[in-house]
């Protein structure tokens, strides 16, 4: 694909990716990528434009067509994304928007048509990027393959505190249901299926910081 140097993060949701992904594109001066923001956006042009998830033409067009930036602030931890030229970096991270992109993520032409949108974030010094195929499919031959894993418990409990630290509520029944249903859509899908490279390092972030997960990653890459 490129000589570009790659760190592909891959995980089901609630592992930290999206963190750990931003900390590592910091340290090393390179762009990011969250492919899962991107699925997202294109969930919520779908719906904005009410097209049917059956219609897959329709959501080809959209999908080639998909006006999507991303602005990282200096002095905030998070990653703004527009839309349309709107910010939905809210919007984004909602529930309701996350079940949607799952759903849409399984449709074949969907992956196919946002493949080469993905890997066009590859460019100089290099690339952080974070999802569930990365380090399989979509930079497949990158050097630096990371899985993080967490128990659906844990994934389940850190999604209940963002929740919470928003302002908002949840049900941990409810979010565990949702944790445990989701990795079973990601991982059985016909296209793209959520699992590790073979090549990946696999690390299991239920009992671990994101410091010691930072080390744990920096020291593949130095390797």
């Amino acid at each position: 694909m490129s000589l570009i140097p790659v760190l592909a993060i891959d995980g089901p949701s609630g592992v930290g990716k999206g963190t750990v992904a931003r900390i590592m594109a910091q340290k090393l001066g390179w762009h990011l990528l969250d492919s899962g923001a991107i699925y997202r956006a294109f969930a919520l042009a779908v719906d904005a434009r009410n097209i049917d998830v059956t219609d897959e033409s329709a959501l080809v067009e959209v999908a080639n067509n998909l006006d999507l930036a991303f602005k990282t602030e200096t002095d905030s931890e998070l990653v703004s994304v527009y839309l349309d030229g709107q910010d939905v970096s809210k919007v984004l991270r909602t529930e309701q928007t996350g079940e949607m992109a799952s759903k849409i993520a399984s449709i074949g032409v969907v992956r196919a048509a946002l493949l080469k949108r993905q890997q066009a974030f590859a460019k100089a010094p290099g690339l952080v990027a974070d999802g569930r195929d990365m380090g399989t499919v979509v930079f497949a031959d990158a050097p630096f393959k990371v899985f993080l894993t967490a128990s659906a418990q844990e994934r389940a409990n850190r999604r209940l505190k963002q929740l919470q630290n928003q302002g908002s509520e949840g049900i941990i029944s409810q979010i565990l249901a949702d944790v445990v249903a989701r990795d079973e859509r990601d991982s059985s899908r016909k296209h793209s299926p959520l699992k590790p490279a073979k090549d990946a390092l696999i690390i299991d972030t239920t009992e671990l910081s994101i410091d010691e997960v930072i080390t744990q990653v920096s020291e593949l890459i130095k390797a």
